[in-house]
């Protein structure tokens, strides 16, 4: 797929630091419990680590316990994309930024959460940043 954001891999890897790299571009995951945002409760934005696309609000983040920030409901429907992810030996759906195509997380549904759209958006805290909001 085309992103509007496209870049060859070696100007991703110089702006990204390793860790960065191998979650946004690799597809890896951080371990559980050790992103700066899993436990945050500041107001804002989250936006996309790699290419800044607005993608979660504070709004609809949530307490899931998982190890890392969950969020029920993307800010934009198009926002992210969603594309099957069999590695693992499971069949999992994956969440990807769909301005630069960067990995995210993974989304789960009918897991019992008390959320409006039942589902948890488990997104790595590296492939985030925070932008507060305004008081």
């Amino acid at each position: 797929m085309a992103y509007e954001v496209d870049k060859p891999d070696e100007q991703w890897r110089a702006e990204l630091t390793p860790a960065e790299y191998a979650v946004l571009r690799e597809a890896g995951t951080e371990a559980p419990f050790t992103g700066e945002y899993t436990d945050t409760k500041t107001k804002g934005v989250y936006s996309c680590r790699a290419c800044g696309a607005e993608l979660f609000t504070s709004d609809t983040k949530f307490e899931s316990h998982c190890g890392w920030p969950s969020f029920y409901d993307p800010k934009d429907s198009d926002a992210v994309e969603l594309l099957e992810d069999r590695s693992h030996g499971m069949v999992r759906t994956e969440v990807r930024c769909a301005r630069c195509g960067s990995h995210l997380g993974h989304v789960f549904e009918g897991e019992g959460y008390p959320t409006p759209t039942d589902q948890r958006y488990c997104i790595n805290s590296i492939s985030l940043r925070l932008t507060p909001a305004e008081d």
